[in-house]
């Protein structure tokens, strides 16, 4: 992958910093037109005001709309040079945490350069910002080597269920250069060049019941055997590693003069390597009882595997930091614990590039913002890695 010249990624900068005022027009259409996972009806309302912007661009060659029971729809758009054997990946999202309503509650307002609006930061103002890219690139004549692949799921918001498969699918189709994630990114609009890989494990304790004021001494407490192996379990959280574990959720008992006969928690596990993987799940494997007379039972398991700082995802963000550079923006880098699409990604051996998404804060919150003057800066870094292709 070259570089493409300082001159050419400004006028890149150029052309969207003139379209700024069309791109907070549809951004504010996509905000306002709520789609909270698993709103049929929002999600299509969304991908049909993509698609009608996207079927003006010249350089777009297919549109594909996959229907999703109870979700709505994926999206993929393919631009310029589908017939050659590579691709780029761009990934995103239509789905949102908030639910519909929340647009009355918080609408769409401007203050002091920032843009508010649920789901504009994660990620409606990207959706829109992906085909800014395509459009300025067919504008300027700046075609990649290879094809590009815009796939915007409808349930990343919730796991994935279906859009992975699509997002696998896609990718698998040719040989695919490198990904970028549309994820917000981290803090100063640093891009995220790791990401832990996470998991989810139940543990389940069953003891005996007894009277606890009569002849408690007959019981076994499964409470109490659950809060000795949450002491067990957080205790496999190492300060300089990857590795986390926290026992989130827990319940049990019936009544207060109870023992209680069962028990019952919810573990959320993070890692950074496939390494810490096999330990984490070595441990739950081999988890037995503190008190013999009471059982425990895990189940779950690693969920997404982590997006590993790869010498090829480090020359990546350096090319990246160099497009930067030449719009006076200062790129820098973070390894975060959170997950995203891009995890899988990384599982297939493509390089990924994730957090490319506009600058703000509030993900998932009621101050949820964009900054207004970050559209075209991101903008230029997204379109100057897909020229330089």
């Amino acid at each position: 992958m070259s570089l493409i010249s300082n001159e050419s990624i400004q006028q890149i900068n150029r052309v969207l910093s003139a379209r700024q005022a069309e791109m907070e027009a549809l951004i504010q259409k996509l905000v306002e037109l709520e789609s909270p996972s698993g709103d049929e009806s929002g999600s299509r309302a969304v991908v049909e005001v993509l698609v009608s912007r996207a079927e003006r661009l010249n350089c777009v060659t297919a549109i594909e709309k996959v229907n999703v029971e109870a979700f709505g729809q994926h999206l993929l758009i393919k631009a310029f040079d589908h017939d050659k054997p590579g691709q780029i990946l761009v990934i995103g999202h239509t789905d949102t945490v908030h639910r519909r309503g929340s647009i009355e509650q918080r609408p769409w307002r401007r203050e002091a350069g920032k843009i508010f609006g649920p789901g504009i930061f994660d990620m409606k103002a990207n959706c829109v910002l992906a085909l800014e890219v395509l459009r300025a690139l067919d504008e300027l004549k700046f075609k990649p080597q290879v094809g590009v692949s815009l796939v915007l799921t409808c349930d990343e918001e919730v796991g994935s269920a279906s859009g992975w498969p699509f997002i696998e699918h896609t990718a698998r189709a040719k040989a695919t250069a490198f990904a970028m994630v549309l994820e917000p990114p981290a803090a100063a609009g640093r891009v995220k060049t790791g990401r832990k890989g996470t998991g989810i494990f139940s543990l389940k304790v069953e003891g005996k019941a007894a009277h606890a004021g009569l002849e408690p001494e007959k019981g076994a407490s499964a409470i109490l055997e659950l809060a000795r192996q949450t002491e067990r379990i957080h205790s496999i959280n190492k300060a300089g590693t990857g590795i986390s574990v926290n026992v989130g959720v827990v319940s049990g008992g019936t009544r207060s003069n109870v023992v209680a006969a069962e028990a019952q928690a919810e573990i959320d596990v993070r890692f950074s390597n496939d390494r810490e993987a096999e330990e984490i799940e070595q441990f739950f494997r081999t988890l037995s009882p503190i008190d013999e007379r009471t059982k425990v039972f895990v189940s779950g398991g690693i969920n997404r595997p982590p997006l590993e700082r790869t010498s090829a995802v480090i020359a990546l963000f350096e090319k990246a930091r160099s497009i930067a550079s030449a719009v006076d923006f200062e790129l820098g880098e973070a390894q975060v614990g959170g997950a995203s699409d891009g995890n899988f990604l990384a599982a297939l051996g493509i390089p990924v590039l994730d957090g490319l998404g506009v600058i703000g804060d509030g993900a998932h919150a009621d101050h949820e913002h964009i900054l207004a003057a970050d559209l075209p800066i991101r903008g230029t870094l997204i379109a100057g890695l897909i020229a330089s292709a």
